[in-house]
């Protein structure tokens, strides 16, 4: 008897192309799949904003990204000499707010052209609960290490999340007329609101997420969540803090992903690509001998064939590098020796 549930998803009505422009925004999911398809040499602006779990605060950047608004400039905070904003990750501060300012208004612009232009946008979900700033009125995306009786922690109502997402992609689509989205609802745990709570907040951002298939025939969604508590519904497909997914989940995940969502052809070009990654990892016993060097110029040729397909100027770089540093055995020395 086999123990196990195994969750095939369909395939997406519309595929992703070796040549797709993809941004992801949103929970950390969106950064392991956003590492996942860069390693892949699909082109992705990988989750410019930093990490952001509600949906409020996503839909706030990428509106306004695509409206020039501007940071929020109520959102400003000083922390330690540091300058940080509530509506972005930690990672983006500044030593004055005008630094911080000037940043953050690059990063929108760049994020407006990426959306813009972009062949799909993957927004992963990670909680309905937010927290409101009671000076402002305002969620916030981050709350910067700042005291908590500074905010306001709820669940937003199914109502309102559903409207802010379709808001959001009426918006969107009107933008770039031609974008996919991919819906996905982040598998970690929210554990720190307790599993109760954890599970009444994904479950609206599961309901909502199908809702918006059904209205919208750009709109799609992926199980990851499903996939990580019903098909690997075990503790060793988790890290050492039973929240987070490991490597080998992260990695069935993406196949899963890659069987769905991705042509043949891209299938075809990554199947090809795993191959010369691994030879290119490879580290010889016998470095400096005639072998190791025609492995070196047979692996060259294969990259510059690759490159027809994908820009891997960098590899090329790397072994060229290594060519130019090989030195030939004389095997007279080592005769003399």
């Amino acid at each position: 008897m086999d123990f196990r549930t195994e969750l095939s998803p369909e395939k997406l009505p519309v595929l992703i192309r070796p040549d797709a422009r993809v941004v992801t925004i949103g929970s950390c999911f969106a950064d392991v799949l956003g590492r996942q398809l860069t390693d892949n040499k699909v082109a992705v602006r990988s989750n410019p904003f930093g990490t952001l779990f509600n949906p409020v605060s996503i839909a706030k950047l990428l509106l306004a990204s695509l409206q020039h608004a501007g940071p929020d400039p109520d959102l400003y905070v000083e922390r330690d000499g540091l300058w940080f904003h509530y509506d972005f990750h930690s990672t983006f501060w500044g030593r004055s707010r005008d630094e911080l300012h000037a940043r953050l208004t690059e990063l929108l612009t760049q994020t407006a052209e990426a959306l813009r232009t972009a062949d799909w946008l993957v927004l992963t979900l990670g909680t309905a609960t937010v927290y409101r700033h009671l000076e402002t009125g305002k969620v916030v995306a981050n709350c910067q290490k700042m005291p908590g009786f500074l905010f306001e922690k709820y669940l937003y109502a199914y109502e309102h999340v559903q409207q802010t997402l379709t808001e959001l992609v009426k918006k969107l689509k009107r933008a770039n007329p031609g974008l996919q989205i991919l819906l996905t609802v982040s598998p970690v745990r929210h554990t720190k609101d307790t599993l109760p709570l954890n599970q009444a907040s994904k479950s609206i951002l599961r309901a909502v997420s199908h809702e918006l298939t059904v209205w919208n025939d750009q709109v799609h969604y992926f199980p990851a969540y499903e996939i990580m508590l019903d098909d690997l519904r075990d503790y060793r497909f988790y890290e050492a803090d039973l929240i987070h997914p490991n490597a080998v989940a992260e990695t069935y995940i993406f196949e899963k992903f890659a069987e769905c969502a991705f042509d043949d052809e891209l299938r075809s070009f990554i199947t090809e690509w795993q191959t010369l990654r691994k030879s290119m990892a490879h580290r010889p016993f016998h470095e400096g001998t005639e072998s190791h060097r025609r492995f070196l110029e047979k692996l060259l040729q294969q990259l510059d064939a690759v490159s027809k397909k994908a820009d891997v100027t960098r590899e090329k770089q790397e072994i060229e590098s290594r060519l130019r540093a090989f030195k030939t055995i004389d095997p007279g020395a080592n005769q003399a020796a």
